[in-house]
């Protein structure tokens, strides 16, 4: 089974552009760090910038937060770059002759859609300021030890 890095690496993004905004803020710089490539780094930043959370300009190796940290949560983020995208799938293909194969779909999909539900609520509580304080101060416990 694959999963979507799409969310880890879209807050790594935009992570990486506030604690490195007076750095090299390149597709390639961040790649780098991501240990991803450059046009990933460029798609995403695309999905984001559609999302209106952040601003580039063409040619320009210059990206900014559209509005602040704090007013970026994990929900704006996750919607960005995963759309519609849920975070649980169904097996569509069971045995519909079964108890259970025949059965399992609808009661998943309504477990499931509780769990979106709530995991979007959690998400929605998160904010980008959230996440990059948690980065900087796993980077002091880190130095300090």
């Amino acid at each position: 089974m694959r999963y979507s890095h799409k969310l880890s690496d879209a807050v790594h993004i935009l992570a990486y552009v506030v604690i490195y905004h007076d750095a090299d803020l390149s597709s390639a710089a961040i790649a780098a760090s991501i240990e991803s490539n450059p046009a990933l780094v460029r798609r995403l930043m695309g999905l984001l910038r559609r999302a209106e959370l952040l601003t580039t300009q063409q040619g320009s190796a210059t990206p900014q937060l559209a509005r602040a940290a704090d007013r970026i949560s994990l929900l704006d983020v996750y919607h960005a770059v995963e759309a519609d995208t849920p975070l649980l799938h169904v097996d569509d293909k069971t045995n519909p002759a079964c108890v259970v194969g025949g059965n399992i779909q609808a009661t998943l999909r309504a477990a499931y859609v509780a769990v979106q539900d709530a995991a979007e609520q959690q998400m929605a509580a998160i904010t980008l300021a959230d996440l990059i304080t948690d980065i900087l101060q796993r980077e002091q416990q880190k130095n300090r030890a």
